[in-house]
């Protein structure tokens, strides 16, 4: 794990170098930006929506036993907002795009893709790591947003199926409870989470070597790793901004 968190700093730095030098392609970006964060939107608001929906059924009927029924919005935006939005879709998108970026690399590493690039005297990592990097740090935060909307209308439908409880309680408890600090934590979380998806997931693929049997390999201890990485990150991120 260590030796592998060295491994992604130096690409890392690679990946800088290289925007620096002004070689990255717009149109790589945008297209990485497509697989990335477009067509892991739907699993995204799903996850989200019915994470919200649990909690609405999870805490509506015992906050409304002890007349606290005008507690649920704000409980669930936070809730949601600080944690659960910004962890799920991001293992989401790890999930599904993240080894879909370790198997695309994985292939071209063990079909001698890299060294072609590297015959043209371009550095692979940073042709290779600094799209997907870029487009998930600039996109997933849009996801999550989105996602974010999402579970705050879900938490208030059941809350009204559940106990009858009118929208305009449950959003202005939302408005109450919610601060803009919250979600300008959650975007940045989300950014930082799209950055170390592509960054862990590429660097996985990146280091397979032999065949057909490593991709797969490969491909599961990127799941790994990026579940791994997020959840610390995660931690450091609150420990950073939520204790005092």
């Amino acid at each position: 794990m260590i030796n592998f968190l060295g491994l992604c700093v130096q690409n890392l730095f690679r990946c800088i170098k290289y925007l620096f030098q002004r070689q990255v392609r717009f149109s790589s970006i945008i297209s990485e930006a497509a697989s990335i964060s477009y067509d892991s939107l739907t699993i995204s608001l799903v996850i989200s929506f019915i994470a919200a929906a649990v909690i609405a059924i999870q805490v509506s009927k015992q906050f409304l036993m002890t007349g606290a029924e005008t507690y649920i919005g704000g409980t669930i935006a936070i809730v949601l907002i600080r944690e659960i939005a910004p962890g799920f879709v991001a293992l989401a998108i790890g999930a599904r795009a993240g080894t879909a970026i370790s198997a695309e690399i994985a292939n071209m590493q063990v079909t001698s893709q890299v060294d072609a690039i590297k015959t043209l005297k371009v550095d692979p990592v940073g042709y290779y790591f600094t799209p997907r990097i870029i487009a998930g740090f600039v996109t997933v935060p849009m996801v999550v947003l989105l996602a974010e909307v999402i579970g705050v209308l879900g938490g208030m439908l059941v809350s009204s199926a559940a106990i009858d409880l009118h929208p305009a309680r449950y959003m202005n408890s939302v408005w109450l409870w919610l601060s803009l600090k919250d979600v300008y934590i959650s975007l940045l979380k989300a950014a930082i989470f799209g950055a170390l998806i592509a960054l862990v997931c590429a660097t996985q693929g990146y280091q397979t070597k032999g065949g057909a049997k490593e991709v797969g390999y490969s491909t599961t201890q990127a799941a790994i790793l990026t579940t791994v990485y997020v959840l610390v990150t995660d931690f450091l991120i609150n420990l950073v901004f939520y204790i005092k």
